[in-house]
């Protein structure tokens, strides 16, 4: 198999890139070259936001185009139009994020979407992204179009910074901030879970959209964070804390305190996602455990500070909010 990989060094592309080429895939990685392309790819310079930035683009033929563009729609569509020719397939790495808020629980990808257009420019807002691209991919290669509707992406090379957050806060030690209820189910992706799939669904010839996720409750917060101190060795103290005083203290759900959601509409739409397709087309999703482990031997062989984003806000909690919050309340109890 043929890959062309636009972007593939750094998270998700990095995972697909790394796993392609260790099935011993023919892998081409078409980036900016801002960072280092994995070892066994033919490289191609370009900047897809630049003017004749798809020159690099003009020749060649692949089996799989895998592209996980978080940008204006514009850039998927021009990708898309120039590759529709000599690419078997093309592979857009969605969002659930794509579906009209609020999403209930359990929805599946028939679910209402938002209003989006493969053509927009300029600054837009992520939900509005995706799902243009998505009609981007789908414009260009109709039924040869698989949309991989990702959720919460964790694992090693992770950079935007949730569960190195959680890792490092741990190992600081001390009294923790754990955000209950203790058993709240989570819904997350393993990056490499994910390349997985995406690679395995593409040589089958799988077309249209996927909610490729883990199905809910394939861990809860308390099994996170477990794992977190198991992994690292820490004696910190998790102590549990009900959502509303959380809430209370005005402290933000998913960025002051990452990957949590308390009971709700946005808890439903972001970890009560329908995975029922993508789970009969053959995905699988390692134990948490494997994920904060491995994520945590990366993050020490990086020296403890994973590289984040620029596009993103940094995620997590001030400290001395944490130590107000947790010297006036009485936290549940943690079994």
């Amino acid at each position: 198999m043929k890959l062309l990989m636009l972007g593939g060094t750094e998270f998700v592309g990095r995972a697909v890139t790394d796993r392609a080429l260790r099935r011993g895939w023919d892998v081409t990685v078409f980036h900016r070259g801002t960072t280092t392309a994995p070892p066994g790819a033919a490289v191609l310079r370009g900047d897809r936001t630049a003017p004749d930035g798809l020159a690099a683009l003009a020749h060649g033929e692949w089996d799989v185009v895998v592209d996980t563009w978080t940008g204006a729609p514009a850039a998927v569509r021009q990708s898309a139009r120039l590759l529709a020719g000599r690419a078997r397939r093309y592979v857009y790495v969605s969002s659930r994020s794509v579906y009209a808020y609020p999403a209930p629980a359990g929805l599946p990808e028939n679910g209402p979407l938002v209003d989006s257009a493969p053509d927009l420019a300029g600054d837009v807002p992520y939900p509005e992204a995706k799902r243009g691209g998505e009609l981007a991919a789908v414009e260009s290669f109709e039924e040869r179009a698989l949309l991989a509707r990702a959720g919460l992406v964790i694992g090693p090379h992770e950079n935007v910074g949730r569960l190195p957050w959680w890792l490092r806060r741990i190992v600081r030690g001390g009294p923790v901030l754990a955000p209950g209820p203790r058993d709240l189910a989570i819904q997350y992706i393993d990056a490499r879970d994910l390349a997985a799939w995406v690679l395995d669904a593409a040589e089958a010839g799988l077309s249209g959209a996927y909610n490729v996720v883990s199905p809910s409750g394939h861990a809860t917060m308390g099994q996170l964070l477990d794992a977190c101190l198991r992994v690292t060795g820490s004696s910190a103290e998790l102590r549990w804390t009900p959502p509303e005083v959380i809430l209370e203290a005005g402290i933000e759900p998913w960025s002051q305190l990452p990957i949590w959601l308390p009971p709700g509409e946005m808890h439903a739409m972001m970890h009560q996602g329908n995975t029922d397709k993508a789970l009969a087309a053959g995905l699988r999703c390692r134990p948490v455990e494997d994920t904060v482990r491995d994520t945590w031997t990366w993050l020490r062989s990086i020296g403890g500070v994973a590289p984040l984003r620029p596009d993103r806000p940094a995620v997590g909690l001030d400290e001395a909010v944490e130590a107000k919050v947790l010297g006036g309340c009485d936290p549940a109890p943690s079994s």
